[in-house]
């Protein structure tokens, strides 16, 4: 039988790569729905095109037109406007594989819903475990869900480690997230104050969304992860590292006891990360080019400079304060990297920002979907406002 999918977030790269991934397998895979927030002509043509049962849109406004523009074009997909249609999606009973691609916190929920549920969920959306963390997991534990990792960086470790996670403790020394060092990497620190929201957002490999672009360049993606490996693979945080590789051929690495190395490589393409959780643990065409080892070069490796990527380091800070604290420093940085691509803060005070609201808020371990609402609500007011004392 086909595998229903349902894809949060289908209209941003992760979801259209989804999508990519999907069509060329269409004996293997349908779509059963499929949610945005405010792209309603990309949504229509890929409802045209996959047909799902279902489809969501995050903003009223904008669904009450994609609305029209079903009805207009004869198409079957019924739209959901309900508060928890996210939600609904993705725990659905006739639903077996849920891609959670939704940027940011909002998609929390759906992720928890998909867990409980006890679905394939195919991880994209960093924020369920840098905000849910220990809540989330006990969700995919309880629920008995499966859980992918999405990520290429998270995706290469968990091709690298043993099947058995039992054994990870007595085999694994470390593990090594590589970073592209975003197109930042060469630039004088002194003139990081002058960088604009175009500069920031020309990834030298990937096509990606403005915010994750930002958080390419000031590394706090990368942070991010950092706090996301612990939870997926349950590591101390010393043993998770950063190497910068500029080319992101190597995706990820991981050293064992004995001091080898296995790495996970491949072409910059999200569709192999992708393929490889939407069938795992089989292996599917993704459309991805292969590696042309003769043309590839010399594979550069560098530290992380903390003075030209210091939000990479609150990650290792994070994971040694208060299980609340990473959901704070996720509220505080997307209050600041969208202060930045309005116009209203200066790319180097992205980092001041997060520090000023770390600093304000007392963090605790939440033990609801509630309690981290609330908590994400209280630092988002705090950044706001350092974010307005910096601008003035």
């Amino acid at each position: 039988m086909k595998q229903r999918i349902t894809i949060l977030g289908s209209t941003g790269s992760i979801g259209v790569s989804t999508l990519d991934v999907l069509a060329r397998h269409p004996d293997r895979f349908e779509v059963f729905a499929l949610s945005a927030a405010t792209r309603v002509d990309l949504l229509l043509a890929q409802c045209a095109q996959f047909r799902p049962r279902f489809a969501v849109m995050s903003s009223g406004a904008h669904a009450r037109l994609l609305a029209e523009k079903l009805q207009a074009n004869g198409l079957p997909t019924q739209l959901l406007l309900a508060p928890d249609a996210l939600e609904m999606i993705a725990a659905h009973a006739e639903v077996d594989a849920v891609m959670a691609a939704i940027v940011g916190a909002v998609g929390l929920a759906p992720c928890l819903a998909a867990a409980r549920a006890g679905k394939r969920l195919l991880l994209a959306n960093k924020e369920a475990l840098v905000v849910g963390g220990g809540l989330f997991m006990r969700a995919v534990r309880e629920g008995g869900a499966t859980l992918l990792p999405i990520d290429s960086e998270h995706s290469a470790i968990f091709q690298c480690l043993p099947e058995d996670p039992e054994t990870w403790p007595q085999r694994v020394d470390s593990i090594l997230l590589t970073a592209s060092g975003g197109p930042l990497r060469g630039c004088d620190p002194a003139l990081l104050a002058q960088i604009t929201p175009a500069q920031a957002c020309a990834h030298p490999n990937f096509s990606m969304g403005r915010k994750i672009s930002v958080d390419s360049a000031t590394m706090m993606n990368k942070a991010l992860e950092v706090i996301e490996a612990r939870w997926l693979f349950d590591l101390r945080p010393e043993q998770i590292k950063v190497v910068i590789h500029p080319q992101q051929i190597i995706h990820s690495m991981v050293q064992f006891r004995d001091a080898s190395i296995l790495a996970q490589l491949g072409t910059p393409d999200m569709r192999v990360p992708i393929a490889c959780g939407l069938a795992w643990p089989e292996r599917i065409a993704s459309g991805a080019s292969r590696l042309d080892f003769s043309a590839l070069g010399t594979l550069a490796f560098e530290d992380a400079d903390a003075v030209r990527f210091p939000g990479l380091h609150l990650s290792w800070q994070t994971l040694n304060a208060a299980e609340g604290t990473a959901a704070v420093l996720n509220a505080a940085n997307e209050v600041a990297v969208a202060a930045f691509l309005s116009g209203r803060l200066r790319f180097d005070h992205i980092h001041a920002v997060n520090l000023a609201t770390l600093d304000r808020i007392s963090p605790y371990s939440p033990d609801s979907l509630e309690a981290l609402l609330s908590l994400d609500a209280q630092a988002r007011c705090a950044a706001e406002h350092a974010a307005g004392l910096l601008a003035a």
